[in-house]
């Protein structure tokens, strides 16, 4: 005959490895999630780093053509001049859909600096929130 106790026992090995298991699903799962959040940050941190590379490019070139500066400035959905053009198309190039602003306040005074404000906007997928990088630098 055999003792009551080992009868009560039968099926726990198999409920043990379920709940095993669907902990391993969940830990695989929330891996998952982490993974594509990290891939996201990277996107952004990619687009952000084309953004700082092309303001920077601009600046350096408005830095040698100071007689123009006025010439670089750029409004909101406006078409690039003949000066920004280049940078204009690069920087579309390098940041797909990029909106790009260029503001030159001249300096009040006879040697008082210029100031210049880039702005680059982007949207890396259409339900993503904008993202928006701007660079201010005296010439």
């Amino acid at each position: 005959m055999t003792p009551l106790p080992l009868r009560r026992q039968q099926g726990v090995a198999l409920l043990e490895a379920l709940i095993a298991a669907l902990l391993l699903a969940i830990g695989l799962l929330g891996t998952i999630g982490l993974q594509a959040r990290a891939y996201s940050a990277l996107s952004d941190a990619g687009m952000r780093s084309e953004a700082t590379i092309a303001a920077e490019r601009l600046i350096g070139v408005m830095t040698t053509d100071t007689g123009h500066l006025d010439d670089y400035a750029l409004a909101a959905g406006g078409q690039p001049g003949e000066r920004l053009l280049a940078w204009y198309t690069a920087t579309r190039k390098s940041i797909p859909g990029a909106t790009v602003t260029v503001t030159v306040t001249a300096g009040t005074g006879a040697k008082a600096p210029s100031e210049v404000a880039i702005t680059i906007g982007w949207q890396r997928k259409a339900d993503a929130p904008a993202n928006r990088h701007a660079v201010r630098a005296w010439i």
